[in-house]
């Protein structure tokens, strides 16, 4: 049996028990215990007895899987569990267990080890999981052979993402993004867990035992459906490129960011809209795009996608409107939530996810949001005065350090603001004035000199 468990969340005491971990077994995670027959049969009929009586809609459940690779710590490992869990509820499915297993490389058939297997079959069948998901892409072959092993749906991180895309999509653009990455990327994963496709729009799918004949014709169907989304998306993207002709000679800026950063709250800010702003990850999927006038001058401002840990390239690409929103922007405003423990690492993904999509050479204003949520870290000799409680449970950023670091980094002087509050608006306003003053003057090299018009303090905003 491999010694690395998972974390237990919300189960019942007589069915499953904690047991901690052998010193130097390199894990915080407990183990789950195999069951005996008589619980499992015990499980399984209290099961069928809750399903009689129960009139509310079942929330689906789900277990969580990754691979632990040599240097990562205890921590790191817990923030990716965590984010998982959260795309997952994101998508409204509960988490109920976490499995890890350290491995340098995943197994080439079920991806992780016949041992493990085994741990999360049993735990599947004691508390009647609805699916399980994982954090890394599984191959078409990996996909089917644990279907055929578990006998429940299999998640991996591209496809979980994708759900919750076709979910949160509103425009029609959006969701002809979606569902044709969707499709393309379920063709070659079909299986008896994934057929009838569509009827699962908008949702986590049914389970079904359907025979190989009838995924032959769900394979036809969607290959065909395929054929009719990228047709009507051609269509929809010559209307934006006539969109886009027209907005020539005007400076454009892009909102980016990792995931529920509160990029969509800082457009709501600035251009007094209501755009969708939720803690959820991916709330905002569709592009947006807005004229503001700030110091009489005009700019376009969008607000695009989020970025995430392990997103693959090929589904950013799926969302062209978001790249040209990107790659054509004159300014990026890189949002960050310092108050992330591990924000510092979603720049990281956002600079190297702008390298892979060409577009990495821009200028960058990078804004720190979410202060109020932490502390100016206090010196040496403040610190000695604070309880050792205090100093654990308090989040501190050395704001200093942190502006000097990435001014030099990017040639442009962070600012430190809390969106949701409205602290440091001017702060930042000024900011991106600046910026945008730069960008303009590179098209309209004289336009400063002949302003008329008083447009200080003021937003302003059109479709």
């Amino acid at each position: 049996m491999p010694k690395f468990g998972a974390i237990l969340l919300k189960i019942n005491p007589w069915e499953c028990r904690n047991v901690r971990p052998k010193q130097n077994e390199g894990t915080i995670f407990p183990k789950f215990v195999f069951p005996t027959r008589q619980n499992l049969l015990m499980s399984k009929f209290s099961r069928k007895l809750q399903k009689l009586h129960d009139t509310a809609p079942k929330i689906e459940t789900a277990v969580l899987v990754t691979l632990i690779r040599q240097q990562q710590s205890d921590q790191e490992i817990e923030e990716h569990l965590e984010e998982l869990a959260f795309l997952a509820e994101t998508l409204g499915v509960k988490t109920l267990y976490r499995f890890t297993q350290r491995m340098e490389k995943p197994d080439i058939r079920t991806f992780v080890g016949k041992g493990k297997l085994e741990e999360i079959q049993a735990y599947l069948e004691h508390f009647g999981v609805d699916m399980v998901i994982f954090d890394d892409d599984l191959t078409p072959s990996q996909m089917r052979n644990l279907e055929n092993e578990l006998k429940v749906k299999i998640y991996d991180r591209s496809l979980l993402i994708l759900d919750i895309f076709l979910q949160r999509a509103q425009t029609a653009q959006a969701k002809t993004q979606v569902e044709l990455a969707r499709f393309q990327y379920l063709l070659p994963r079909l299986t008896n867990m994934w057929t009838h496709l569509e009827r699962q729009r908008g949702g986590t799918g049914t389970r079904g035992g359907a025979g190989e004949k009838e995924i032959e014709t769900d394979k036809r169907d969607i290959r065909g459906k395929i054929t009719l989304l990228k047709e009507k998306l051609r269509e929809i993207e010559k209307q934006g490129i006539t969109q886009r002709k027209g907005r020539k000679g005007i400076v454009r800026v892009a909102l980016v960011g990792y995931t529920n950063v509160g990029k969509s709250t800082l457009m709501n800010l600035i251009t007094k809209t209501d755009i969708l702003a939720e803690n959820k990850l991916f709330a905002t999927v569709d592009s947006t795009v807005r004229k503001v006038v700030l110091e009489n001058i005009p700019f376009l401002l969008s607000d695009t996608v989020g970025f995430i840990r392990k997103l693959p390239t090929h589904l950013i690409e799926s969302f062209k409107s978001t790249l040209d929103e990107i790659r054509e922007a004159d300014l990026l405003v890189h949002v960050v939530d310092v108050s992330h423990h591990a924000f510092e690492d979603h720049i990281a993904v956002v600079t190297q996810t702008l390298q892979e999509i060409k577009a990495g050479d821009k200028p960058i204003l990078l804004v720190f949001n979410k202060i109020d949520q932490v502390q100016q870290m206090p010196s040496e000799e403040e610190s000695q005065h604070i309880s050792e409680h205090e100093l654990q449970e308090t989040r501190y950023v050395d704001f200093k350090a942190l502006s000097d670091a990435y001014e030099k980094k990017n040639g442009i002087k962070p600012v430190f603001m809390a969106a949701g509050l409205g602290e440091n608006v001017e702060g930042f306003r000024e900011a991106l004035v600046a910026e945008v003053k730069k960008q303009h003057r590179k098209i309209y090299p004289h336009y400063l000199e002949d302003e008329v018009v008083d447009w200080s303090g003021k937003w302003e905003e059109s479709e």
